[in-house]
């Protein structure tokens, strides 16, 4: 039998993943007994990648088994190998191989988050989700490295992320679904996203409206305003339309007609010497204008 692990290093995450030969056993389960891990944060989508990776297992099967562990209730929850599952439903194959191991939660919540956030075209919503669950399992177990790093940091090791990057991700869970599905659509980036994540639920709403009332977009100085506003109890839907909204006044572009002006001087005048008298006329007004304002 596997030796339980008192406490969880990240170090060792290759070991806990990888097949113990002389206690891990493969077995066939039928797809139907293999259940998606509770609260998979990752989407396992039928693109180009599910259809290259559909035709290698019906040609030659699931060369690299599934992870799993006992699942309450009966069958068997599944930690990594979500997409192989999909996979062999696509190519209507019935079972799949795994290796059943007895994870705590925590265990299995890290090396789920772990065997998926190298994947390419992660969207931001799935990598907060999944830095959010991995942190908290850390926090479980009290983990520190050899640095004494915090859990954060340990938290976006895995992808090279840093603690800062990992806390602002996190930070885009505490946004309405709505908003979060405009930064993985790109329609809000990531950024302005976190401050957005700041504001109450209510405000959030206001924002949502404005954006799809009126096609506004939010971008960082708009969110900052949004922000300062909200801490200072001032926020309300009238003023996120105002901020939102907010037109720039195009800049004046005057066109002097040469024949007009030329009427104002003799021929012996040349261009520079025209513009340096307009611009001295123009000057001695703006200080009368002044004086009298």
């Amino acid at each position: 039998m596997r030796k339980p692990n008192k406490e969880i290093q990240l170090a060792s995450y290759d070991d806990l993943l990888g097949i113990e030969d002389n206690e891990d056993k493969v077995i066939q389960a039928p797809l139907n007994e293999i259940y998606d891990f509770n609260g998979h944060p990752f989407y396992v989508r039928d693109d180009e990648e599910m259809e290259v990776l559909a035709d290698s297992v019906g040609e030659l099967g699931v060369l690299n088994p599934g992870i799993t562990r006992p699942r309450k209730g009966g069958g068997y929850e599944l930690i990594a190998g979500h997409r192989r599952k999909r996979a062999c439903e696509r190519k209507k194959i019935n079972t799949m191989p795994i290796i059943v191991r007895n994870y705590s939660d925590d265990e299995a919540t890290i090396i789920m988050v772990d065997s998926n956030i190298q994947r390419e075209n992660i969207r931001p919503s799935e990598k907060a989700f999944a830095y959010k669950m991995k942190l908290e399992a850390i926090r479980h177990q009290g983990v520190k490295n050899d640095n004494g790093e915090e859990a954060a940091t340990l938290v976006g090791k895995k992808a090279g992320d840093s603690a800062r990057k990992v806390q602002r991700y996190i930070r885009l869970t505490e946004l309405l679904p709505e908003l979060l599905e405009m930064v993985d659509s790109g329609k809000i980036k990531v950024s302005p996203a976190v401050i957005l994540s700041f504001l109450t639920e209510q405000e959030q709403q206001w924002v949502l409206n404005c954006i799809r009332e009126h096609g506004a977009n939010v971008n960082g100085n708009a969110a900052d305003k949004l922000k300062a506003h909200s801490e200072d109890c001032k926020l309300n839907e009238a003023l996120v339309l105002l901020i939102l909204c907010e037109k720039k006044a195009a800049p004046a572009k005057v066109t002097l007609p040469e024949k007009r002006i030329r009427s104002y001087f003799s021929e012996d005048y040349t261009k520079e010497q025209i513009e340096e008298i307009i611009y001295t006329l123009l000057e001695q007004w703006k200080q009368k204008e002044g004086e009298e304002g």
